[in-house]
């Protein structure tokens, strides 16, 4: 699977009903090479997304982001598609105006965690039928995706903001719609 068939298979996403079943069931009948692929080109998107900026913007939408939480975020910064993903890391500004009004209306968070293990589902039901936690499978899941190259990178951030006013002044917009009424409160 290649980026542009990734990006296909996200923006299907938007218009099915049950978006990650789908996308489970989808992969699912696509070989285990084709679920590998998913998964690196998911996890290569996934690792761009983890900037300093980034975490800014979520730090002023939801007023905090923990690891996890910027993870969910990313994963739902993909689920976005590619337009949203692409245009968000050149400005992360771009989310005052892209997220979507019901989101404080319905206490929402950009936040998706079931972005996270889309390929790892299809390849356990794929292997054994169903979507049950198997070690073995993940671990060779993880090994099926090192065998073709892909190795999971260790990363850290360096933070180039220290305070909510710098915060406030890196993303003017971000700051005016969320920083006195972040969301999820």
């Amino acid at each position: 699977m290649n980026e542009k068939e990734f990006w296909s298979l996200i923006s299907k996403m938007h218009i099915v009903e049950e978006p990650y079943e789908w996308v489970i069931n989808h992969l699912a009948k696509q070989s285990e090479e084709e679920i590998a692929s998913f998964e690196i080109q998911f996890e290569t998107f996934f690792s761009k997304a983890y900037t300093a900026n980034l975490l800014g913007a979520a730090w002023i939408i939801m007023d905090g982001c923990s690891e996890d939480s910027f993870a969910h975020f990313r994963a739902w910064l993909i689920g976005q598609g590619e337009q949203v993903y692409k245009k968000t890391l050149n400005d992360p500004d771009y989310l005052a105006e892209y997220i979507f009004p019901i989101y404080e209306e319905e206490g929402l968070t950009p936040e998706l965690e079931d972005m996270l293990d889309l390929a790892l589902q299809a390849y356990t039901i794929k292997r054994k039928g169903d979507d049950d936690w198997d070690d073995q499978l993940w671990n060779e899941f993880n090994s099926l995706i090192e065998s073709k190259g892909y190795d999971y990178p260790e990363q850290q951030l360096t933070i180039d903001w220290k305070s909510k006013d710098e915060l406030k002044a890196k993303f003017p917009k971000l700051w005016k719609r969320f920083g006195n009424k972040p969301l999820g409160y």
